[in-house]
């Protein structure tokens, strides 16, 4: 009895994202809020390309660096199919105040989700977000049945195949605005 009670709560912990995907608008990414987080958004790719590396770069708030505070990131990443892999903790490249990390999402997937574990000097912890996922959403995915992003093809119902993706010439385009973004941003 116990070890169904495990596999059952194990299951419902794997299909919790699929729960909150539902709420999610197709196409838009979750941010944190200004102020709502100990930390920034420094880079981040958006969309995320299939079997292409997408990074994210968040910088520490100064007071928690200051306080000797450590960031965990854990990564989940969603398919079209609607399976979610297991959420997997990253392995973080740390400089100073920035915090980068480096995932290859698999083909078919719908979006990436992403957040940050607070671990304070005391050995308390916050995730940010409390009780959900950061998103970023895949250049081609499916919500509630219907398919969007640079790389879907409507008339097909589906992605595009990879000689008619755009996906390259987007990612070229989205990265210069990120870098213009961060620039912007520093000023």
């Amino acid at each position: 009895m116990k070890m169904f009670s495990l596999t059952v709560a194990v299951c419902m912990l794997l299909l919790l994202p699929l729960a909150s995907a539902s709420s999610l608008a197709g196409g838009q990414d979750v941010n944190p809020e200004p102020g709502e987080a100990p930390f920034a958004i420094i880079t981040r790719d958006s969309p995320s390309f299939d079997s292409e590396t997408w990074s994210l770069t968040v910088e520490m708030n100064q007071e928690e660096h200051d306080n000797n505070t450590v960031f965990e990131l854990t990564t989940q990443i969603c398919t079209n199919n609607g399976v979610c892999d297991p959420p997997v903790k990253a392995t973080v490249g740390i400089e100073e105040r920035l915090h980068s990390i480096d995932v290859t999402p698999k083909a078919d997937h719908t979006y990436i989700n992403w957040r940050v574990k607070a671990i304070y000097e005391d050995g308390n912890t916050t995730n940010f977000p409390q009780g959900s996922w950061y998103t970023t959403w895949s250049s081609c995915w499916q919500n509630d049945g219907a398919y969007g992003g640079v790389d879907a093809n409507p008339a097909k119902d589906g992605c595009a195949e990879s000689e008619d993706s755009p996906g390259f010439g987007a990612l070229v385009a989205v990265s210069g605005v990120a870098m213009a973004a961060a620039f912007i941003r520093r000023d």
